[in-house]
């Protein structure tokens, strides 16, 4: 009773003023409020929507990551494991896709005129490497796989259009292979790697992946003695390197990638110091824990905040991990009460709420962040600042990945990730790069027309239905929508006036943004309660985050470390970029005129 009174005081006072305009205290209530009754009415398994999946009990739970992400929970073997479905924000009910509506407006009519690039609008708080940094993490969250060959969508062209074949085809999301058909249950399709927050774009989805990746000696992954990963064997990968899930590849994932496959290393180095008698699986396994929980705590309160810069947003995120007392208070005191308010989720009980765990489309959708990819780049000295090198996007993705990194080395290339800005997450920043994207594969595809149709054809709502979904009053005009007078016009155009037909992400990136936002707080949402669900629901951050699964020194190094001390651990010469910032996603310090006191040549 006391919980609905808080949330409908919450939603009026929302509505009136906007959560983001009130005092923090207040703002940091309303958000808590959301939380509770996102957990309350936004979970739903698409598993009992067409014959229920068998829950089979974990006969014994291992302390540690298992390779495939199955037997986490103790009631459900297969919760999380790579090959189980997506599930739901939305109800059910508003998830089926509309045929009639599938090509209403062409998805390639929306990109050339809505999300087209048409000068670069940067996002000035952040650096590049918080554009990297998110693909780094979706892709230990979730793949819908290889595209479906059979029967490619035709997406209609204007007259004038300029892709360079008619008709555009695009491939079918791969279908579900447990899916049922029949019944008026809406389409699902599976997750290819595993769902957890579990560092599996670095260590693969399953053991065969894995143990290629491994030496096999000491618990360490293969780096080449120059510090780079190896380059994958595969010629079809040929310019990639060796990695733990390699889609849409490029220098920015190259980057983190081989930081983090070092910082894994040096995890090993530490841990075999202290335990001699340890051999190479348990190393290995303890080490992917402690490096999987310093990603998550790095996402979770310094990329975060970075790119959702409001005072409610910073107390928030910290709370998750250390509590509304602060780390001070956890450091000295440990965890005070049970419950997760006090001290954070970690060390509390394991929960899952109104749905088994898993990854959810309207999560995915949230994720279409391509603005972020600047289309230009001018590669920098880390000593100098000067520029070394001009290039396009397309010559540092894909199969120029490692020659990009063999020219300029990964302290160069770090550091102009350092101090370029990514672009702003709006209509008309869409870059031109991917949306003429030839794969590897010789495939050519306009990202932004894909983006689009993949929503429609996985049953997302579309923006006003999203908003609904998530208690959201939905907006009534495009007046409504946006302040930008050319954006209302485009938009009415495209839509032929009709503001219920407006896709999620359109809708997403036209909304005016709260102060210090750099998405919508339509997404926000979604990630206001998919946030603290990969921390809740998984058993290593709750009730197995304990120094008898992660060492005690393997908890100190996760508490001791953030992405700065992580950067110049292994690129120490970055050090004077560094200096100072109080977060290694906003933009670092120029070196122009500043000599770095280390001799090693980046």
């Amino acid at each position: 009773m006391a919980r609905s009174a808080i949330h409908k005081l919450v939603m009026r006072l929302d509505a009136r003023a906007g959560w983001h305009r009130l005092p923090t205290p207040l703002a940091i209530l309303c958000l808590k409020a959301f939380r509770d009754a996102l957990r309350e009415h936004n979970l739903h398994d698409t598993f009992g929507a067409g014959g229920e999946r068998p829950r089979q009990p974990t006969a014994e739970l291992p302390p540690y990551r298992t390779y495939d992400g199955g037997d986490y929970d103790p009631d459900d073997a297969d919760m999380g494991r790579a090959g189980t479905r997506f599930d739901r924000n939305a109800p059910l009910a508003d998830c089926h896709p509309d045929p009639a509506r599938l090509m209403y407006p062409s998805p390639r009519l929306v990109s050339e005129r809505l999300l087209r690039r048409d000068v670069f609008r940067p996002a000035t708080t952040l650096n590049a490497l918080a554009a990297a940094w998110i693909q780094f993490q979706n892709h230990d969250w979730f793949s819908h796989g290889d595209n479906h060959l059979d029967e490619p969508y035709d997406v209609p062209l204007e007259d004038d259009d300029p892709w360079p074949h008619r008709p555009m085809t695009i491939r079918r999301t791969r279908p579900d292979p447990l899916a049922h058909t029949g019944g008026g249950t809406p389409p699902t399709y599976e997750n290819t790697v595993t769902h957890w927050w579990d560092g599996s774009q670095l260590y693969g989805s399953t053991e065969r992946r894995c143990r290629q990746l491994r030496t096999g000696e000491d618990g360490k992954l293969r780096v080449e003695p120059d510090g780079r990963l190896p380059e994958e064997p595969r010629p079809a990968l040929k310019g990639i390197d060796l990695a733990g899930f390699t889609d849409n590849y490029w220098i920015g994932l190259s980057l983190l990638h081989t930081l983090f496959a070092r910082e894994h290393n040096a995890i090993c180095d530490l841990l075999r110091r202290r335990y001699p008698g340890w051999g190479d699986e348990r190393l290995f396994h303890t080490a992917r824990l402690v490096n999987a929980a310093l990603m998550a705590k790095i996402h979770t309160i310094e990329w975060t905040p970075g790119i959702l810069a409001h005072p409610a947003l910073r107390t928030g995120m910290e709370a998750n991990w250390y509590g509304l007392l602060g780390p001070a208070i956890r450091r000295r005191f440990g965890r005070i009460g049970r419950g997760e308010v006090l001290s954070g989720i970690l060390g509390t009980g394991t929960e899952h709420h109104t749905a088994p765990y898993s990854i959810t489309e309207e999560f995915v959708t949230c994720y279409r962040l391509h603005p972020l990819i600047p289309d230009d780049w001018e590669i920098r000295s880390y000593r100098t600042d000067e520029v070394i090198g001009r290039h396009e996007f397309l010559e540092l993705q894909g199969s120029g990945t490692r020659p990009a990194g063999d020219q300029y080395g990964m302290a160069n290339l770090l550091y102009t990730f350092g101090v370029s800005h990514p672009g702003a997450i709006t209509l008309h920043n869409h870059p031109e790069s991917l949306r003429n994207l030839v794969r590897l594969n010789g495939e050519r595809l306009d990202l932004a027309t894909v983006d689009v149709l993949r929503d429609r054809e996985r049953g997302v709502p579309r923006y006003n239905g999203f908003r609904r979904m998530l208690r959201k009053p939905p907006v009534t005009s495009f007046e409504d929508l946006t302040p930008d007078e050319r954006w209302r016009k485009e938009l009415a155009e495209v839509y032929d006036g009709d503001i219920d037909r407006v896709d999620a992400m359109v809708g997403m990136y036209a909304e005016p943004l709260p102060r210090g936002f750099g998405f919508s707080d339509t997404a926000f949402r979604v990630f206001l309660l998919m946030a603290s669900r990969r921390l809740k629901s998984d058993r290593f951050f709750t009730v197995d985050y304990r120094p008898e699964v992660y060492t005690p020194e393997g908890l100190r190094w996760v508490e001791d470390n953030t992405m700065t001390t992580v950067l110049t651990r292994h690129y120490p010469e970055l050090s004077p970029a560094l200096d100072g910032v109080p977060n290694a996603f906003s933009p670092w310090r120029r070196t122009a005129g500043r000599f770095p006191w280390f001799g090693r040549v980046g």
